[in-house]
């Protein structure tokens, strides 16, 4: 594969698929490009974009600056970078299934295996990825690509969840409580199963400040779900897209049904896991 920092504006990469999914012998819990993959994009757009363009635009990240985003999902965030580093700059936008990526003129698109496929070094200002690494078993590998990727005075922003504690607050009777606390347990068993590390979120500082970054600085952000909230409508799509493993952890179609009717109940309301927007710079 050519090198990202020296791609074009169209969709290149034409390095061949390898099984994408497959991290260390277990597959990624969410398809990236599968029947559920749209309603997926949409709903951690709608959950967490505010929250991560907000902590990138605080890097100053302007016209000129070389990006890469990684693992970019439908490339909501792969986008703004774009329009941000417009006209000059380059947002390289990176996915193991790109397929699902808009294009922008200062965008390029790359398939990418970020675990496989090489990264030209200190070559860009900025390298984004959320909810990427806590899938990977490989993540303090990565960790370690990405700082020689970065340019020095770089930046990296990871986004991750420690989703080990979403507790219930207000629920229309004990037995929904329980429900919900069974499909919590039932959502961390079926990551785990995958290879993800459910609370990475917590561990991601330090891991980047063990990687060599300076300047490490961790946000937590949390938010209440209730009916009709982004991050309400999220757990409803989890129902469905990981109905296989949620059914494997032990989960019912009934429980899964009532659940859905659960989160959009007014009654209902939940606290998220906590969303780590971490920053480092490369010394």
């Amino acid at each position: 594969m050519r090198a990202l920092a020296e791609a074009g504006t169209g969709t290149g990469g034409t390095a061949p698929a390898r099984a994408p999914e497959r991290r260390g012998g277990r597959g990624y819990a969410f398809d990236n490009d599968g029947d559920h993959a749209a309603e997926q994009h949409e709903c951690l757009a709608a959950a967490y974009d505010p929250v991560t363009t907000r902590r990138l635009a605080r890097t100053g990240v302007g016209a000129g600056w070389r990006c890469l985003e990684v693992g970019a999902g439908g490339g909501s965030v792969g986008v703004w970078l774009a329009r941000r580093v417009a006209p000059e700059g380059r947002a390289v936008v990176t996915d193991i299934k790109p397929a699902r990526i808009p294009r922008e003129p200062a965008m390029a698109v790359r398939r990418h295996d970020i675990v496989r496929d090489a990264l030209p070094e200190r070559a860009f200002d900025l390298i984004h990825a959320r909810l990427v690494l806590m899938h990977l078993p490989e993540r303090e590998d990565v960790l370690a690509r990405l700082f020689r990727a970065l340019r020095p005075g770089g930046w990296l922003q990871l986004d991750e969840l420690d989703a080990t504690r979403a507790p219930g607050l207000l629920m229309p009777d004990a037995a929904a409580g329980r429900l919900f606390d069974t499909f919590q347990r039932a959502k961390l068993r079926a990551l785990e199963a995958s290879g993800a590390d459910p609370a990475w979120g917590a561990r991601a500082p330090a891991a980047m400040r063990r990687a060599g970054f300076a300047e490490v600085d961790p946000q937590p952000h949390v938010t209440a779900w209730r009916a009709g909230s982004p991050g309400a409508r999220l757990q409803a799509h989890h129902t469905r897209h990981l109905r296989d493993a949620l059914i494997g952890a032990g989960m019912t179609e009934a429980e899964l049904r009532q659940l859905r009717r659960l989160f959009s109940c007014p009654d209902f309301c939940a606290c998220s896991p906590v969303f780590y927007t971490v920053q480092g710079r490369r010394p």
